[in-house]
């Protein structure tokens, strides 16, 4: 059956005849786009209650768990427009006040992440809106990163280690092989539990054996992630039975979630040990000093003895237990994929025409936990959306950038080279940098290469 439309005509300015009703829907249109340009990016009744529940739920923990009250001042901030909301005033005015909120616009230079920092004169927690729909993974996230903002108060001081190995194909298997010794324990009582642990930790110091370095760097991020997740996870559920239901899925989860350990194993290696840690100890937490290994902490509360002596065949004995041939099968087809990803890598931000940024005091850089790929034991690629700041100005990349670290700090950001170092500002492949006007692009090295450099003074 065809359907018949009848159109009435309209005159509009300059003459023109329009049907009467495409110019109602041309009037809707118009009216709707002003309503959502006067609609804030973030709701701030939704904001109101995301930051009562916060509150609500460090009021009851009453500094139990770290002994310092976790929720402080709370902002989140929504990357695309940079709006921000607070749930107090900042020390420089650079928030109003809007329906029982603070309101206002994250700055260019100003990171937009999950994580603490200082920001007009104040300590925040912030959180990119928006936030997960549902109050268990939302407040999880939240208290994850009120830990962050007091985390050096209690002695846990911020360290980024490097952990590249963990996507090396060995690393990601007995990484997989812990994790699943970890989950099994979780559903045990009595000596089974002990012997599931026994064997997580055999595997984890078994992977360890391959690395020289591996057992400082995982220790160090797994004091400040993977504590970090365990008090998202602890505050967010209600009981002990609760938590072990949440991290069992948690760790079955696990491998799926990223493709890349390097930086995210601690997001679950973390809470999976402290849930553990929490089943037969009361002080652990205040015994924790930085650098601390939390599967010796583990094995002591538990009174499991691991052998010294590591052996493959005994490590692939107690693998069977957990259906590790599926973990070996999976993870070495995937390798093919893995080194032909970190190849592409290399060709593109190392062994190609590359612009060094130098870090310098002011360095900072905001990324995607999940989206990082070690390259080797010195350069780490954060892949996807990234921002780097320094005092040389502000990178935007949409494809990446290559981080260097040296002896544990780091020394230099690079990208692709540029075509033509005399634009404004300079680009390159998938990225932009806005420079500050007493810096510029200067060849220097390989051919092609080039490095930031302050202008010389006439």
């Amino acid at each position: 059956m065809k359907k018949t439309i009848l159109w009435k005509w309209a005159s509009v300015p300059g003459g023109l005849l329009l049907p009467t009703s495409l110019l109602v829907s041309l009037v809707l249109i118009a009216g709707a786009a002003r309503v959502a340009a006067q609609t804030p990016a973030i709701d701030p009744a939704k904001a109101r209650q995301y930051f009562a529940e916060a509150k609500a739920l460090s009021d009851r923990d009453n500094g139990a768990l770290w002994k310092v009250q976790l929720c402080g001042p709370l902002l989140f901030v929504d990357p695309d427009t940079r709006y921000a909301v607070a749930n107090q005033a900042d020390a420089e005015g650079k928030l109003k006040p809007l329906d029982g909120v603070f309101a206002g616009t994250a700055p260019e230079e100003l990171g937009v992440a999950n994580t603490a920092l200082k920001w007009a004169g104040v300590e925040w927690t912030m959180v990119m809106w928006p936030l997960p729909q549902y109050k268990q993974p939302r407040l999880r996230l939240v208290m994850h990163e009120c830990f962050h903002r007091v985390q050096s108060q209690i002695g846990l001081n911020p360290t980024d280690a490097q952990n590249g190995h963990l996507d090396s194909l060995a690393g990601r298997i007995w990484l997989q092989m812990e994790w699943r010794a970890l989950e099994h324990a979780y559903w045990q009582q009595g000596n089974e539990r002990k012997r599931d642990i026994a064997d997580a930790i055999y595997f984890r110091n078994y992977r360890r054996s391959f690395f020289p370095a591996a057992a400082a760097n995982e220790h160090a991020m797994e004091t400040h992630e993977g504590m970090a997740e365990y008090t998202g996870f602890k505050l967010s559920t209600s009981s002990p039975e609760e938590y072990a239901v949440q991290l069992a899925a948690w760790l079955r989860a696990a491998p799926t979630r990223t493709p890349s350990f390097g930086r995210s194993f601690a997001y679950t290696s973390g809470p999976a040990y402290g849930g553990l840690l929490d089943t037969v100890s009361k002080t652990w937490r205040i015994d924790l000093k930085p650098g601390m290994d939390l599967g010796q902490m583990l094995a002591r509360a538990y009174g499991v003895q691991v052998p010294a002596a590591l052996d493959k065949g005994e490590a692939i004995r107690r693998a069977e237990r957990y259906n590790g041939a599926e973990v070996v099968a999976i993870e070495t087809e995937g390798e093919k994929e893995h080194q032909a990803r970190v190849a592409a890598a290399r060709k593109l931000f190392v062994n190609g025409p590359v612009l060094i940024l130098p870090v310098g005091q002011e360095f900072n850089y905001t990324y995607d936990p999940n989206a990082v790929l070690a390259l080797d034991d010195k350069l780490t690629l954060y892949e996807g959306e990234i921002k780097v700041t320094d005092e040389w100005g502000l990178l935007k990349a949409t494809e990446g950038v290559v981080i260097v670290r040296e002896n544990g700090r780091f020394v230099r950001a690079q990208v692709p080279a540029p075509a033509d170092v005399s634009t404004t500002p300079l680009t390159g492949t998938g990225w932009t940098l806005t420079l500050k006007p007493d810096w510029q692009a200067v060849p220097e090295g390989r051919a092609g290469d080039f490095v930031l450099k302050r202008k010389s003074n006439p």
